[in-house]
């Protein structure tokens, strides 16, 4: 079973749910997002490239745990889904704490 695969597939709509149905900070509204996860992809490419490559590989993945899908270079597409799920769950979990510790509380 290709678990990367699967655990990557089911990650993208549950950080995507998260943010729209419960933690609504409108994250996928701003321009700055969207251009950070461009910088965060361009970096990806150029440093999963390197460590993935087939012809002389630093990071190894067993055949059976991904899909096979290689794109570009010689980086498992799985690796684009999870690379977005870090960054945005992690973007998404320090703008929910950090409009908890800026609500004034009730007294």
């Amino acid at each position: 079973m290709p678990e990367y695969t699967v655990l990557t597939l089911a990650a993208i709509p549950a950080v995507a749910a998260m943010e729209l149905l419960w933690l609504r900070t409108g994250l996928f509204r701003r321009g700055q997002y969207w251009l950070a996860i461009a910088i965060v992809f361009f970096f990806q490419v150029w440093v999963d490239g390197w460590l993935t490559k087939l012809s002389d590989p630093i990071v190894l993945y067993n055949p059976a745990h991904h899909s096979g899908v290689r794109f570009p270079w010689d980086i498992p597409v799985e690796d684009f889904g999870f690379g977005w799920v870090m960054v945005t769950l992690t973007i998404l979990v320090w703008e929910h704490l950090g409009r908890r510790t800026s609500t004034p509380e009730a007294s």
